[in-house]
Formats: C-alpha cells, sequence, structure tokens
C-alpha cells in the first residue's frame, strides 16, 4: 500500500512539472542544442561519442568550472569572500596540484571512461534525440544520483579517516589545508577508485538516455570544485538546494581533519553527529563577530 502511494505521489508530481513546463516558453537554446547533437550523432559513431566525447566533457568541464576560482586569487575585492585568508593559494602548490590531476585524470579515470561504451551497449542506454529526457527528468536523475553518491562517501570517507588507514591513502588529499578549486580531484590513486565508485552508483539506477552522464558528470564537478573552492560567495545559486553543505562546510573538514564527512548534503553528518565541531566553531565566530560589532557601535 506504502510502495502505492509513494508511485502515485511521484506520478502526481511528474504531472504537474509537465503541465507547468507547457506553460514555460520555448527554450531559445533546445534548437541548437538538438542540432548539434544530431550533427554529433551522424558524424561519429557510439564508441567515439561515449569514449571520447566522455574524456572531453570532463577535462572541459572541470577546467572551466576551476576558472573563477583561479581568477579569484588575482582580484582583491574576492579576498574578503576567501574562507581561510591566512592561506594563500602559491604558483609551486597550484602546479603540483595540476600534475598530479592530469595523472589520474589520463591513468586512473580514463581507463574507466573506456568502458562507458561498453556500459551503454550493454544496458542498452539508447544515444537519439527523441529518448533523451526532459530536463526536469534528468535533474531529478541527478539529484538522485548526488544523493546516493553522498551516502557512499559519507561512510567510505570516514573510514578513510580511521587511523590505521589515513596515512596511506587519504592524507594526500589532505596535503592542502585550505583547499582551492583545482584541488577538487587531487587524491591518491586509490581514493579516485574508492570515493569514485559512488559516482558510478547512481548512473547504475537511474540512467535511461547517455546524456545523463554528462550531465552528473557536471552536476558533480560543480558541486565538488564548490565545496573546494575556499571562497564562500554570497547569493551562490547551489546554496538553494535543500540540505546543501557549501564551502564552509567542507573548508573546515580540511581544516580541522575531523567531521564533515559528506560529499554535498549535510544530513548524514547531522544524524551522526560528526558535524558538532563545525557548529561549536561557528558558535565561536558568531560570538566573536557580535563582540566585534558592539565595539564598533
Amino acid at each position: 500500500m506504502a510502495t502505492n502511494d509513494s508511485v502515485g505521489i511521484l506520478n502526481s508530481a511528474y504531472l504537474a512539472v509537465e503541465y507547468i513546463d507547457s506553460f514555460l516558453p520555448e527554450n531559445p537554446l533546445q534548437q541548437p542544442f538538438k542540432n548539434a547533437w544530431t550533427y554529433m550523432l551522424n558524424n561519429y559513431t557510439k564508441y567515439q561519442i561515449a569514449t571520447w566525447g566522455s574524456l572531453l566533457m570532463h577535462e572541459l568541464s572541470y577546467f572551466l568550472i576551476c576558472l573563477p576560482g583561479f581568477i579569484f586569487q588575482f582580484i582583491p575585492y574576492m579576498q574578503k569572500y576567501k574562507i581561510q585568508q591566512d592561506k594563500p593559494e602559491t604558483w609551486e602548490r597550484q602546479w603540483k596540484c595540476f600534475k598530479a590531476l592530469m595523472f589520474n585524470h589520463f591513468f586512473i579515470q580514463f581507463p574507466l571512461i573506456l568502458g562507458t561504451y561498453y556500459f551503454t551497449e550493454y544496458f542498452n542506454i539508447p544515444y537519439d534525440w527523441e529518448s533523451m529526457p526532459r530536463w526536469y527528468v534528468l535533474l531529478s536523475q541527478c539529484f538522485g544520483c548526488a544523493v546516493i553518491e553522498d551516502a557512499w562517501h559519507y561512510f567510505l570517507h570516514r573510514l578513510l579517516h580511521h587511523k590505521r588507514i589515513y596515512k596511506y591513502i587519504h592524507k594526500v588529499h589532505h596535503e592542502f589545508v585550505a583547499p582551492f578549486g583545482m584541488q577538487a580531484e587531487y587524491a591518491h590513486p586509490l581514493e579516485t577508485l574508492i570515493l569514485g565508485t559512488g559516482f558510478f552508483i547512481g548512473i547504475m539506477v537511474f540512467c535511461n538516455h547517455v546524456i545523463l552522464l554528462w550531465a552528473w558528470v557536471i552536476c558533480r564537478l560543480l558541486e565538488t570544485i564548490d565545496v573546494h573552492s575556499g571562497y564562500d560567495i554570497p547569493l551562490n545559486p547551489l546554496h538553494l538546494v535543500p540540505f546543501y553543505a557549501g564551502a564552509r562546510f567542507h573548508d573546515f573538514h580540511h581544516m580541522n581533519f575531523i567531521g564533515n564527512y559528506a560529499s554535498t548534503f549535510t544530513w548524514w553528518d547531522k544524524l551522526f553527529g560528526t558535524d558538532s565541531q563545525y557548529n561549536s566553531y561557528r558558535e565561536k565566530l558568531e560570538k566573536q563577530e557580535c563582540m566585534v560589532e558592539k565595539k564598533t557601535k
């Protein structure tokens, strides 16, 4: 009975969103996107799209999303939004990070990307335009992937902090006490495989078109680069996502090493009390800010 009720609620929600969507103006980018997608299908094989398209999507998305944070370090006005202002980025650290990223991207992640075509073929996942899910379905699928990945990340990330194994694997990622965007995927190769597994679980559950692979890549990169950015930018649209952790939440994890283990949402840390040190830290900061305000009045 409960299952039938849940299905009914989901169907009602889907119909409601579909009804609202029918009143929205036509997306001016839809036709150019359709033309580009059709051109891609007509000129490249499924193997080329799944393999080289996925690699290109990951690399372009990663460094384009990193670009604003990279530029912020040269803009004095933006420094007031930097969370750990006493620890500026250095060229030496950024170059070290970039070299490690290139190794991980092409020697760890790319071999996994090579399996994308065979995954789509085995599960008969379509590539055609007509089968592509609507934007709200795609958005809900990405949210579902994020929920699954977040659960996987919390428990495995917490395990990697165990004192018996921390120094062998996860310590690499914590070389940077004050994170910056490009450092999001700076990690030991084993950690890339262990935590990266959570990315693929959601795909196996929800994927009904190859576009979800790319949409989820972009969503995941947006989130992980944002929380590693080192900047708490006001009016960040990601803060509209319910229970979103954000840069301050994860920045504290790098600064403190203990607690705030989740990747995207705050509920696992709240449930298990692993955000207690962060909450105490925030309360202390708020008290200090109140005292400063009283002195200036």
